[in-house]
């Protein structure tokens, strides 16, 4: 019995040695030497300017604005709302999609 558990315990022994182990990567290693940069070109886009009476075509794309006091709004009459576009607030005709007042978000 002796023998038994001998051989048992040296079998689970070799068992954990020859588990392979984990070991550190080395990232990068196939990267050439020398100074690498990248860049990013920034992106300006052309800032709008609304004015009542204009006609904003793209207006059913955009949510609504529901919490008017929140942001300083007035509250909308019947047919009209408020529509976040860039950093203004439109108040927009419904029916007509046409400006009917411009306020700046913050």
């Amino acid at each position: 019995m002796k023998l038994f558990t001998r051989t048992l315990l040296a079998a689970v022994a070799l068992s954990f040695a020859a588990a392979p182990m984990a070991q550190a990567q080395q990232y990068g290693h196939d990267r050439k030497p020398g100074y690498s940069s990248s860049w990013h070109k920034k992106e300006v886009r052309k800032q709008r300017h609304w004015r009542k009476g204009e006609r904003y075509s793209d207006w059913k794309r955009r949510p609504a604005v529901r919490d008017y006091k929140r942001h300083g709004l007035r509250t909308p009459s019947r047919g009209q709302q408020w529509v976040k576009v860039d950093n203004n607030y439109l108040l927009l005709s419904i029916a007509t999609g046409v400006i009917l007042g411009v306020a700046a978000a913050h």
